[in-house]
């Protein structure tokens, strides 16, 4: 098996990606290529490392990003690529889920060291922990005080996707399009459901409800 860091290469204009993919292979890097974001949005579970053009022939590379992190646990590393370069564009980006974000013409050791930066942080967040909860997000696993809790796939990512905004309100409706999809097909009673097993789960006091609004998690709680 290659253990090689996979990177994938959303840029339309096939001779730019062409030498930047050489530039990436050159350093050690795996490369997939994709010229739209339709190609993208099926490669994207595989990379360790996306770099993503703003601008694709079918759709705003910025629009991928939103959907893309809409996904329950999706965390995948983006590096955003743009000719835009005015600090309100920057901020759009970040806004929308970029991590890190290069401004065209930019120099391949520069793109290089982004990405390597990247893949560090990456491998140090690839776990989650408030107090005795923990979260191990690759092996799908939650541990409470060293024990291991019986989750299912619905409740581990409802807790990651709280987990990870400490303190932010969700609504029912932003969780129900998050963590189940905006295809699903149910009610806001599904959330509640979900949100009072994992209470149960958890011994209580980590999720609170925030009368009117929705739910966020409490990362100092313990109790």
């Amino acid at each position: 098996m290659d253990a090689r860091p996979l990177i994938l290469l959303v840029e339309d204009d096939e001779l730019l990606g062409e030498v930047v993919a050489h530039n990436l292979g050159s350093a050690g890097f795996r490369v997939e290529r994709a010229l739209t974001a339709g190609d993208a949005a099926r490669l994207w579970s595989q990379a360790d490392v996306v770099v993503l053009d703003w601008m694709l022939p079918d759709e705003p590379g910025l629009a991928l990003l939103r959907r893309q992190r809409r996904l329950a646990g999706d965390d995948k590393p983006v590096l955003m690529l743009t000719a835009r370069g005015r600090e309100s564009e920057r901020v759009e980006g970040l806004e929308a889920g970029a991590d890190d974000y290069l401004v065209k013409p930019f120099g391949s050791a520069e793109l290089i060291a982004r990405l390597k930066a990247l893949l560090r942080r990456t491998t140090a967040r690839r776990r989650l922990q408030a107090g005795e909860l923990e979260l191990d997000l690759d092996d799908g696993r939650a541990m409470l005080a060293g024990r291991e809790l019986d989750l299912t796939r619905r409740e581990f990512e409802l807790l990651t996707k709280l987990m990870k905004n400490p303190g932010k309100v969700f609504t029912r409706h932003e969780l129900l399009d998050e963590v189940w999809g905006v295809e699903f097909v149910g009610t806001e009673r599904t959330v509640d459901q979900h949100v009072a097993q994992l209470r149960a789960r958890l011994g209580g006091g980590r999720i609170e409800t925030v009368r009117g609004r929705g739910y966020r998690f409490l990362a100092g709680s313990n109790s």
